[in-house]
């Protein structure tokens, strides 16, 4: 039932500068809206004209029930920072990491200081690509293009089921093809180039806090779990079941990117130099993290790039100077980048694994399950690579035409 009321409320005595409470010179209304949810409005403080304006609410609220108004043309004349505190909140409720929300959020809120928008009306497909476009005039990838097309179309989806917008300007507005405009592909190691990687960080100085043979750990457990620089860096002790069988390490739904609890069995040999590794190895730092690099699970946010950019670049002058030639010296071999734009960093060892995978005729069903991918031409396309070595023998495997003169 819809009624008047003073809203009570804590004022300080000018006098005294004691705290009072008293009631608010403004009539509120309370009533319930087409939604069924209850509404509190301020109104204005005179009682009649308060009743007046709380009457013509409610009518309007009837109206919106029966289908004769859209109690969305309300919420589209909110301003639009009340929505997007909401649109947080929802994000937050699904369970989402930290860092997807506010990725989203700072994408969502450059695209609306750019364009200027003050309400939900505001918001149109034109101003949306006129944003977009500008991102590509400095130089931003595809990629960059279409995650802010995405966080966007993610917020204007959610206004349009929430009843906050009458429909969905940016439906129809596709993402650019990203294999046109790849910026920062990655390439999996060979066996040889993995081997040399471990050796160098096993004997190099620190980099970015981390000692040599904690480096060499890590490459190996991302290269034979495929695990990420955020999941191996939760990792403690009690991460790990040694003496299964299988053997197998766990990373928590928490700090897994599906936000599942994920167990990876081990290799017998990563299993070995595990053992020697934690048997050499002294107490576990703060809250007991092997791999203290990632800031979400309490490490110190750490530039993995830049330890697989120096180690790579140590193991490639060692291996030069075992044999100083031309051709090494021009070869791709152990580079950071190659001549063909294609980076070795940290997440390649992830590339690594799916691409040994791969090379092991494991099924491709197998392989997705092993990379916890939630399609599998994500896992073809982009994470298993074939190099020249493996085009020369698909093709020399190919049957012969036999000498020239039975052909003839």
């Amino acid at each position: 039932m819809a009624n008047i009321y003073k809203k009570p409320i804590v004022v300080r005595d000018p006098k005294t500068g004691a705290k009072v409470k008293t009631k608010s010179k403004k009539w509120w209304g309370r009533f319930t809206d087409a939604l069924g949810r209850e509404k509190r409005i301020p109104l204005c403080t005179d009682k009649r004209a308060a009743q007046a304006m709380l009457t013509e609410a409610v009518q309007k609220s009837e109206r919106q029930r029966v289908g004769l108004e859209d109690p969305a043309e309300d919420e589209m004349q909110k301003p639009i920072e009340a929505h997007l505190r909401d649109f947080e909140a929802h994000l937050v409720g699904r369970d989402v990491t930290e860092g997807h929300v506010k990725a989203s959020l700072t994408q969502i809120r450059k695209i609306v200081d750019f364009n200027r928008w003050r309400i939900v009306a505001d918001i149109t497909a034109a101003d949306v690509t006129r944003f977009l476009n500008d991102l590509r005039r400095k130089g931003r990838s595809a990629q960059t293009h279409n995650h802010y097309l995405k966080s966007i179309k993610h917020l204007t989806k959610w206004l349009e089921r929430e009843k906050r917008n009458t429909h969905n300007p940016l439906l129809h507005l596709s993402r650019l093809n990203v294999k046109t405009d790849r910026r920062h592909d990655r390439r999996a190691l060979s066996e040889e180039e993995f081997t040399l990687l471990l050796e160098a960080a096993e004997t190099g100085p620190p980099i970015e806090g981390i000692c040599g043979p904690d480096r060499a750990m890590m490459y190996l457990l991302a290269a034979y779990t495929g695990f990420r620089k955020g999941e191996l860096g939760s990792l403690t002790i009690r991460s790990f079941d040694l003496e299964g069988d299988p053997p197998t390490m766990t990373v928590a739904a928490g700090f897994s990117k599906r936000r599942r609890r994920d167990t990876q069995v081990l290799h017998p040999d990563v299993v070995a130099r595990l053992e020697a590794w934690l048997a050499c190895r002294g107490e576990p730092g703060a809250k007991g993290l092997l791999f203290p690099v990632s800031a979400r699970s309490g490490g110190q946010e750490r530039k993995t790039y830049k330890m697989m950019r120096e180690d790579l670049a140590a193991a490639r002058r060692k291996w030069i100077a075992e044999k100083d030639s031309r051709k090494r010296k021009q070869s791709d071999f152990l580079t950071y980048c190659n001549h063909d734009g294609l980076f070795a960093d940290f997440h390649s060892n992830r590339h690594t694994f799916i691409t040994n995978l791969c090379r092991a005729k494991v099924s491709p069903k197998a392989a997705q399950t092993l990379a916890r991918h939630s399609d599998i031409r994500l896992t073809m396309d982009v994470y298993s690579h074939v190099d020249q070595k493996e085009q020369v023998d698909a093709i020399r495997s190919l049957p012969g035409l036999g000498k020239p003169d039975q052909a003839a």
